[in-house]
């Protein structure tokens, strides 16, 4: 792992206000601890909006990691292969925070992301474990939607179904890939993009 990269992933203490942050103080990345049964049960008591407030959640998180880690940057000028090396970092960086182990393919017409270990498998008795899965598919979703990659998205496996890991995938919209930066069939690794930046 780049140097960088775990500069901006150490967790910071601020005694005095009995803050939690991630990475320098100055990024305003302030985290808050959660176990999964937490997620559940906030999902039980939201009721009929869980869903959408999951997904906006994750999405929240999507977009703060990727701004935060990533600050100053207009993406729209930014090529289709810069922000493939920026969604990989940015698995990697989950994947440190402790979302499951994450790897991501590009694909012709769409981007699969394969959780394993999710925070889902924790609660697998849990039939409202499911929730945690909308987590994934926003926060998956807030992180394109950033770099602005065109996409919609759903869980296509889920371990809580009995499938080895959780599966997304994220159709573009408007566009396809170029040959250059599709994927062969062996899964991407997470790159050092981080370390150039």
């Amino acid at each position: 792992m780049s140097k960088r990269l775990k500069k901006e992933l150490q967790i910071m203490i601020d005694e005095k206000l009995g803050h939690l942050f991630l990475g320098d103080k100055k990024k305003d990345l302030r985290l808050l601890m959660l176990r999964p049964i937490d997620l559940i049960e906030f999902s039980e008591f939201a009721g009929t909006n869980a869903e959408d407030i999951l997904i906006w959640v994750g999405k929240t998180l999507g977009r703060a990691y990727t701004e935060k880690f990533f600050y100053n940057k207009d993406w729209s000028s930014e090529t289709m292969a810069t922000r493939k090396e920026v969604v990989l970092g940015n698995l990697e960086a989950l994947e440190l925070m402790g979302f499951g182990e994450l790897t991501g393919a590009f694909k012709k017409d769409h981007i699969l992301f394969k959780v394993s270990d999710s925070l889902a498998s924790e609660e697998k008795n849990n039939i409202m474990a499911k929730n945690l899965c909308l987590l994934y598919n926003g926060i998956f979703s807030g992180m394109l939607e950033t770099l602005q990659i065109d996409t919609n998205g759903e869980e296509i496996e889920c371990v809580l179904l009995g499938n080895e890991q959780c599966v997304y995938k994220f159709n573009f919209i408007a566009e396809e890939l170029e040959d250059g930066l599709v994927d062969e069939d062996s899964e991407e690794t997470v790159s050092e993009f981080l370390s150039t930046l």
